[in-house]
């Protein structure tokens, strides 16, 4: 858990903070600023619900419904109403960091001063995401289109004390129970409070900066993999040169070259390619233009981050309270900027994936990978070495290429045509999910079977590929009769997912990145 306070104020929060509070249960404070503003504009919404003409989620009902005036005795269960019949979700139970998450975000709408909610329903959100209660959502439900109002519905849920919710421990209660045992008083909506808290991209969004998060250490991960490979295939470093990447300056193509050049850096089997003997002049694309891909997913993540960074400085809401004090009705709840940024990064994780798997076959192959037994083999025919590891990987990449189809292309309309079209970017977020664990995997097996080959070489590796292999092996053993291979792929999984593969590299050359 991370001690350090997070600040929830008027302004953007950073993605770190989303990260430290969605991930690692930093405590979280709202600043009085906040308070302030707040008040402001809940003292506008007061005002109008003494109007006898007709305001938007106000006095009226909602959707298709918003020509229905509410009477005053009425608006309280209208609120209630809204949130309760909202949170209809469906499926797998969605995961905890995703869920703080968009409690997080949600919180930081309301925290802007122009979602016009009281002080204490924005306190009563922190509240519960202090004392680790997480709402159970689950998967299917949100259309990306007033935002994500399922899954967000569900955590104004259990705000108000109903449903059900993980306790800190991860128990299933009851949410009133969990909110009395955490001295949390539920929250009794009062008008347009309802609609505040289900209006928002909170969801995807929250998804997209872990995703980023994620990728800042796959990346580089999968450029140390693309080194190891090149070393076990007795590559040649020279195609990384300095020079040739600024030919053609994508900044993403740049930094992967910089951290390949740098694993390879002393390697005594990169070395024997220059050899007499040595009569390749060219390596295969998977290994050549790893910076080119690589890059170009550095430069997609980006894109997204820059995205994420506008989302987070916004303040999603319908209808919003404007700095002048206006009420207006917007459209600033639709998700198509997150939703295409959450798929052009599945496609690029896809292809990060496709040419780690491609790497890994060409070593498995002994027509293509210069001196090595056929599948890495202790007793080739007698033993099956990583040929099925690599069959897991085709089986993904497989897997990957499917998510990798655009969801934010598949509108579909709802709310008897009112919300006609629709940005599906909450099920971007969630197959952008599951690509970057398939990922992954791939960059794992890919590190697992390098090592292997680098091992049953006679020259060494560079300083940080030695420092990885050697990490590695504090895990999994080196190369020998065929093993039980599950665990040692699982052990590569957690080498590359706990950010060690990386760690292990940064001790010997701190600048990679």
């Amino acid at each position: 858990m991370r001690t350090q306070v997070v600040n929830v104020g008027v302004g953007a929060l950073s993605p770190e903070d989303v990260v430290a509070v969605a991930r690692f249960d930093a405590p979280l404070e709202i600043t009085a600023e906040a308070i302030a503003a707040m008040t402001a504009s809940r003292a506008i919404i007061d005002d109008l619900a003494e109007d006898t003409r007709p305001h938007y989620g106000v006095s009226t009902g909602f959707g298709a419904l918003a020509s229905k005036s509410i009477p005053t005795a009425l608006r309280a269960q209208l609120q209630a109403s809204l949130v309760r019949s909202h949170a209809a979700s469906s499926g797998a139970e969605v995961e905890r960091e995703v869920v703080r998450a968009t409690m997080l975000l949600r919180l930081s709408t309301l925290t802007t001063g122009r979602a016009g909610v009281r002080p204490e329903v924005a306190q009563a959100y922190a509240a519960v995401l202090n004392a680790g209660l997480t709402p159970v959502v689950s998967e299917y439900g949100s259309l990306g289109c007033s935002g994500d109002l399922a899954p967000l519905a569900h955590c104004a849920l259990a705000v108000m004390g109903e449903g059900t919710v993980r306790d800190a421990s991860g128990a299933l209660v009851d949410a009133g129970a969990a909110l009395e045992a955490a001295g949390i008083a539920p929250v009794v909506l009062r008008e347009k409070e309802g609609l505040a808290l289900i209006n928002g991209t909170d969801g995807m969004l929250g998804m997209l900066v872990l995703a980023i998060h994620d990728l800042g250490e796959l990346i580089p991960t999968a450029d140390i993999a693309a080194a190891l490979s090149i070393e076990a295939l007795r590559g040649t470093d020279a195609v990384f040169a300095a020079d040739l990447q600024a030919l053609r300056p994508h900044p993403g193509q740049a930094a992967s070259a910089t951290v390949i050049r740098s694993v390879l850096a002393g390697s005594e089997i990169v070395a024997g390619a220059g050899t007499t003997e040595f009569t390749r002049v060219q390596d295969a694309y998977s290994l050549r233009c790893a910076p080119q891909v690589h890059g170009a997913v550095r430069d997609t993540v980006s894109h997204a981050a820059l995205v994420a960074s506008r989302e987070l400085a916004s303040a999603v809401d319908n209808p919003v309270v404007t700095l002048d004090g206006r009420v207006e009705s917007n459209g600033n709840f639709h998700g198509a900027p997150v939703g295409y940024a959450l798929d052009f990064l599945a496609i690029a994780v896809a292809d990060l994936a496709s040419i780690s798997e491609r790497r890994t076959d060409r070593m498995l192959d002994p027509a293509r990978n210069h001196g090595l037994p056929p599948f890495l083999a202790d007793d080739p025919g007698v033993d099956s070495g990583h040929m099925i590891a690599q069959y897991t990987q085709a089986g993904i990449v497989s897997e990957l290429k499917r998510l990798a189809m655009p969801a934010s292309v598949d509108s579909i309309p709802t709310s008897a045509m009112q919300e006609d079209h629709v940005s599906m970017g909450w099920s971007a977020a969630r197959k952008l999910r599951r690509a970057i664990d398939g990922a992954q995997r791939v960059v794992a097996v890919e590190i697992l079977t390098a090592a292997r080959g680098i091992d049953l070489r006679a020259e060494a590796p560079g300083r940080v590929g030695a420092a990885v292999v050697a990490g590695l092996r504090a895990d999994v053993a080196g190369p020998g009769t065929d093993r039980y291979l599950a665990p040692e792929i699982a052990a590569a999984v957690a080498f590359v997912q706990s950010g060690a593969a990386l760690a292990a590299a940064r001790t010997v050359a701190e600048e990679i990145a």
